[in-house]
């Protein structure tokens, strides 16, 4: 391959999840020249345990620990955490962004006509699932169906791979619109750990970066981050921007088991039913996870006695809308503890889901230690970013979840593709 600093590009597009994939698929449709960097490796996706250790898996870089030791895990590799994402396609809060003067609403629809959100048939929800919104409903609860990026043709029963990332193109990722950049003459380059962001009369001509341990750059007219929540501040931090990694929020969640000796499964999709119970401050979805995954999970908090009883476990996920708070360090090591709030919305949702169990016929119920997705909010709309997601320096933009700028506490998919339109469009005017 030609040396990157002697080619020209429109645009570098760093990072390849959900929000750098469709900027980049959206450019390179009018026709710029892309440059996609992608930390991660772009190996065919197996679904297999062993890859998903060394996308996902590794400490340090993929599972990063607080002081309290609550690990928040992300993906490295071509299509990011949308490799090992659960497909759940909630709407986006048109209403709270239009307040920040971000209208994503025609951005929206132009999604719903391209890719394939609806609930899963009722043939492709596991028997798990079943139970635990059968079991929801007859509380009062209003669990149904949830949305999904799956092209349920492609789907098989009986399947667990959602976590490992799917092998046979069922589950929407990100790396399927990489994938379609590509195709279309963007650059994709893989091993690349971005440093910081070349700057010229402040304005961005670039990024420094190095690959195989081999320093490079690389130029061009617009940069775009996109390396998530945690990797994009750090590159904003060591490209001046020293306010960018601060104050936001990371999701946290508990998984709340129970063995029902009268069911046989764990292989099913998971989050493909649940509740979201907006003013209570949490989502409430079924949880099948894989079984290499719950032994972790039933390890974690001592509960040797449970370790063989996946196929028989019903688990509920509570995830909530945590305050905002915390640091990251300049390496991106994530310094934030759970707030009483937060601690109260937890033990809400699991004396809910307890109550759920129970009524499905669950016994043993226990809890899994803390876990948090979805770091964001650390290069707010309003704060680091204006309406149009441009940072103080001119042509340098973040486009993932760094620019959500409040307590989230839902899946992310739907809306950071949204943004990313609205901002493919104002780059092509």
């Amino acid at each position: 391959m030609e040396q990157l600093s002697k080619q020209r590009f429109d645009a570098i597009v760093v990072g390849s999840g959900p929000g750098g994939a469709t900027v980049a698929k959206e450019l390179t449709h009018k026709k710029l020249k892309v440059l996609i960097l992608e930390e991660g490796s772009n190996a065919p996706i197996t679904g297999s345990p062993i890859q998903t250790i060394q996308i996902a898996g590794i400490p340090g870089k993929n599972v990063l620990f607080t002081p309290e030791l609550l690990s928040m895990v992300r993906a490295t590799v071509t299509g990011g955490s949308s490799i090992i994402y659960y497909g759940t396609a909630f709407d986006p809060p048109v209403q709270m962004f239009a307040q920040y003067g971000i209208d994503i609403h025609n951005e929206v629809e132009e999604i719903r006509t391209e890719l394939p959100i609806a609930p899963l048939r009722d043939d492709l929800i596991g028997p798990m699932a079943k139970r635990i919104m059968e079991s929801a409903k007859s509380l009062g609860y209003a669990w149904d169906k949830l949305p999904k990026f799956i092209y349920q043709d492609k789907c098989r029963q009986d399947c667990w791979r959602c976590n490992y990332g799917c092998p046979y193109g069922a589950k929407w990722n990100a790396r399927m619109y990489v994938e379609e950049a590509v195709s279309n003459g963007a650059v994709l380059v893989n091993g690349v750990k971005v440093q910081d962001v070349l700057f010229e009369k402040k304005q961005a001509r670039g990024v420094a970066f190095t690959r195989w341990g081999i320093e490079d750059k690389a130029y061009a007219p617009i940069v775009i981050l996109a390396a998530g929540g945690i990797g994009t501040p750090v590159i904003l931090r060591a490209s001046g921007i020293k306010n960018a990694g601060y104050q936001f929020f990371f999701d946290p969640l508990i998984s709340v088991m129970g063995t029902a000796n009268d069911i046989d499964g764990g292989q099913e999709v998971p989050m493909a039913t649940g509740i979201h119970l907006k003013e209570d401050g949490y989502l409430m979805t079924d949880m099948t996870i894989p079984h290499l995954l719950y032994k972790l999970f039933a390890a974690q908090v001592f509960r040797f006695d449970r370790l063989f009883s996946h196929r028989k476990t019903l688990t509920i996920m509570i995830k909530i809308k945590d305050d905002l708070g915390g640091r990251l360090t300049d390496s991106g090591g994530v310094r934030k503890q759970l707030t009483q709030e937060d601690l109260k919305k937890l033990h809400s949702g699991y004396d809910r889901a307890r109550e759920i169990l129970t009524r499905a016929g669950a016994t043993n119920i226990f809890k899994s230690w803390y876990i948090a997705a979805h770091p964001g909010g650390t290069a707010k709309v309003n704060d680091i970013v204006d309406t149009h997601l441009q940072t103080e320096y001119h042509n340098l933009y973040v486009c993932d979840c760094s620019v959500i700028p409040e307590p989230w506490g839902l899946p992310p998919t739907f809306t950071l593709i949204a943004l990313a339109k609205r901002l493919a469009k104002h780059l092509i005017h």
